[in-house]
């Protein structure tokens, strides 16, 4: 009788869905080839470092509702695997308001004159709703009030976007804040945790000591140590097929281009980049819908200040008209040890762009010297001196939900089905909004399709509530 085939997996990515995926592959006795462009492990949750000072590329929650996915961080890193309380709040005129929304907080913050028209402007889409609930738009202002929405919605999100809210489908809005509303928010505020069942966001998440880029460095070490690759500075260039199986990718710089072989592949580099790469080429319908995939670039400018404690935010949504910050992240209130000295303190002032847009142009000194200013403007960093900083740019941060990017995505989706040894996980894999949970389990049910489950994986996210939302 014939030995079983030893199964060995092309996985192109080493952020969460590729790493998790190896990693599982390893326990299966396969073996898992990981391919990542970039120089470190981590994707978009990598942690950076700065002359001892450490970033994320975002700021990364690790709160899930999955138990596996708990007991796999939790085995991962024990007790460097931090209890974080979450502080995050928006900055708006000059004052600051809780987030998720508190209803006594926003009265004392906008006047009671302006929050009774806010009561008065739910009141009327309470009674007169949009019919429908196509846009960011209508499913915000259907459960707030248009006022409340331009107040507390408009603004940031088409900072982050770039586009209208109009433009912006409502599959992305529920997928973040799915149940929470006006109504809810005004109870959760009159009768508190004696309610039973009042949805809010959760108050406190884990991290890791050093950044969640040390969870993805546990996984690239525990792979490595059994049997598996991580090959950093190693793009996938291309990916062949033959017949209705991909067969291997082409890896390597110029002139030493190497071709690898696989028998199954799980690929989360963005749908329009592995459309692009794939030979021979798909069909002209198919190469046309990644064409109109859209994707959101981010900017992290990070800047160490000389002040021990400016605020006590994790993060804080940056909602004013006079700035183009979007957002700003405070790594020592994440951990104590993301800073190199703590008397001073390391702020990530984001920035959304796209790659043609002026601000993604800018030089790094440039960028450093408009973060720099524009702290100063709103008054966060208090006058303390900026010492030093840095500039990292992800492109393709996040999946753009626009008008037709569903219909362009069947398309994709519609082809890949026919490649039978292929599965696309994570957030550009599937070109949808997931979080690293939600990344994590398809790159478990993907490993699973191939010793011969038949999951769903783009159920993963779907229908199940918002991820950070809890009954209380």
């Amino acid at each position: 009788m014939a030995a079983k085939e030893t199964k060995k997996v092309i996985i192109a990515g080493a952020g969460p869905a590729g790493l998790t995926a190896a990693h599982e592959l390893c326990r299966r006795n396969a073996i898992p080839l990981v391919f990542e462009k970039d120089r470190i492990v981590g994707g978009i949750s990598r942690t950076e470092q700065f002359q001892g000072h450490r970033l994320d590329i975002g700021g990364h929650r690790f709160f899930t509702k999955s138990a596996l996915i708990n007991q796999i961080w939790e085995r991962m890193l024990g007790d460097r695997l931090l209890r974080v309380p979450r502080l995050s709040r928006i900055y708006y005129k000059g004052r600051f308001f809780n987030y998720p929304l508190k209803l006594k907080n926003v009265i004392l913050g906008l006047g009671f004159w302006e929050s009774l028209l806010i009561f008065l402007s739910y009141l009327r889409s309470f009674l007169f709703p949009y019919p429908q609930e196509d846009s960011l738009e209508e499913w915000v202002s259907n459960r707030f009030g248009k006022r409340l929405y331009r107040t507390f919605f408009k603004t940031y999100t088409e900072k982050v976007w770039g586009i209208p809210c109009s433009q912006i489908r409502a599959e992305w809005v529920a997928q973040r804040i799915k149940g929470l509303s006006f109504r809810t928010a005004v109870t959760n505020a009159i009768i508190g945790n004696r309610g039973k069942n009042i949805k809010t966001l959760i108050d406190e998440f884990h991290y890791p000591a050093l950044g969640p880029g040390m969870m993805w460095e546990e996984f690239q070490h525990a792979i490595v140590n059994n049997g598996g690759q991580v090959n950093l500075n190693r793009e996938v260039l291309k990916v062949r097929l033959q017949g209705n199986r991909a067969i291997g990718i082409e890896t390597g710089p110029p002139g030493k281009l190497e071709f690898v072989e696989g028998t199954d592949f799980i690929v989360s580099m963005p749908l329009a980049e592995l459309v692009a790469r794939i030979e021979p080429p798909p069909p002209w319908e198919v190469l046309e819908a990644s064409r109109h995939l859209k994707y959101r670039d981010f900017l992290t400018v990070f800047l160490i200040v000389q002040h021990h404690d400016l605020f006590p935010d994790n993060w804080i949504y940056i909602h004013s008209k006079e700035v183009k910050m979007g957002r700003l992240q405070n790594y020592k209130n994440w951990s104590p040890y993301m800073v190199a000295d703590p008397g001073k303190t390391g702020l990530g002032a984001e920035y959304f762009a796209n790659e043609n847009e002026e601000l993604w142009r800018m030089t790094d000194d440039e960028l450093i010297q408009l973060a720099s200013r524009e702290l100063e403007t709103i008054g966060l960093t208090r006058g303390a001196r900026i010492e030093k900083g840095a500039v990292y740019r992800q492109q393709k941060a996040y999946p753009v939900y626009d008008e037709n990017y569903k219909q362009h995505v069947n398309v994709i989706r519609d082809y890949l089905k026919g490649i039978e040894n292929l599965q696309t996980v994570g957030r550009n894999g599937m070109h949808k909004y997931n979080n690293m949970d939600h990344s994590m389990l398809t790159a478990l049910m993907a490993v699973e399709n191939i010793f011969g489950a038949n999951h769903d994986i783009w159920s993963v996210n779907s229908d199940s509530s918002y991820q950070e939302e809890v009954e209380e």
